[in-house]
């Protein structure tokens, strides 16, 4: 007996497998939800839908596309998917694009992804203007009990109790699961630029916290929400900040996407916008230059470049 206890004492500790943060989970069309004019709910499931990450926020994900006549059956379905990939003949590599998880049910094995449905130049468009119950595809999305499960979150306000979230519709998603994971005593405003008045939806968010939709009606993009930003700005910034300095992005040849760590100052404003990527590199030359917010304090996503696809 007394061998054996010493025995297990001395046996190594086992340690855990790396696990890795994000991989493709194989998915199909459980339901298709009109919410406007332009936007679309895809509710997807999956067998393995049960281990996707649930932090919510802002969380990025993939969209594995199907290619016609073999779907998403070539597309890497293991840990390294990404170099496998890459590594596929042009006609068979299946089209990826980024969008942000709107709600995940991993007890039900599904996820809820907001399209914008405005224009049919994309691939994404093209497919859930035509997707139906059982169509099938592959999320790329966090793993609930990986390494790092809230990779792909920007949402990092630190201690700010004053918020300024604004976006367009390509961050109207993000935006809205924002809204309702704040703290019921969060303060500040969100701004939403959407194409026309009917593509406002239910929102949830803190008594403290207005939102504002903002229809373009065939303005010019960005205008509307510049000049909300602009104007509860002057409201609320005081005199004593002083511009900084910013380096120049070239937003034609990089992303513009500039996010904090989270060391916001105690009692100080946290601004989000994201959206196409000319019109925030100009509110952030604004919030930052001309109004002298901390760079500390601001997260600047170019979710995309007008006359541009993205490329994963």
């Amino acid at each position: 007996m007394l061998t054996s206890t010493v025995a297990a004492a001395q046996a190594p500790a086992r340690v855990r497998a790396p696990r890795p943060s994000y991989r493709p989970f194989a998915v199909s069309v459980a339901r298709v939800q009109r919410l406007s004019t332009n936007f679309t709910r895809v509710t997807f499931t999956g067998p393995d839908l049960h281990e996707f990450g649930t932090a919510g926020l802002d969380q990025r994900i993939k969209i594995v596309l199907p290619l016609p006549g073999v779907g998403v059956s070539l597309f890497p379905q293991h840990d390294s998917w990404y170099e496998a990939w890459r590594d596929l003949p042009d006609e068979h590599r299946n089209p990826i694009r980024t969008y942000t998880v709107r709600q995940a049910r991993p007890e039900h094995r599904e996820v809820d992804i907001d399209f914008v449905t405005h224009g049919d130049a994309g691939p994404a468009s093209r497919w859930v203007r035509a997707a139906l119950v059982g169509d099938e595809v592959a999320i790329v999305g966090p793993l609930a009990d990986g390494d790092n499960p809230s990779i792909g979150i920007e949402w990092a306000p630190g201690n700010a109790n004053t918020v300024l979230i604004a976006g367009d519709e390509t961050a109207a998603p993000a935006i809205c699961a924002i809204l309702s994971a704040l703290p019921r005593d969060a303060r500040g405003c969100a701004y939403i630029e959407v194409p026309e008045a009917g593509d406002a939806h239910e929102t949830h968010a803190p008594e403290g916290v207005t939102v504002t939709w903002l229809p373009r009606d065939g303005g010019a993009h960005g205008a509307a929400l510049e000049t909300a930003v602009k104007g509860w700005t002057a409201r609320f910034i005081t005199a004593h900040h002083a511009g900084a300095d910013l380096p120049e992005i070239d937003i034609d040849e990089s992303i513009l996407w500039e996010v904090p760590d989270g060391s916001a100052l105690d009692g100080e404003l946290y601004a989000w916008l994201a959206g196409e990527a000319s019109v925030i590199k100009r509110l952030r030359r604004f919030l930052v230059s001309e109004v002298g917010i901390d760079r500390r304090q601001v997260a600047f996503m170019g979710y995309w470049r007008d006359g541009r696809a993205e490329h994963a």
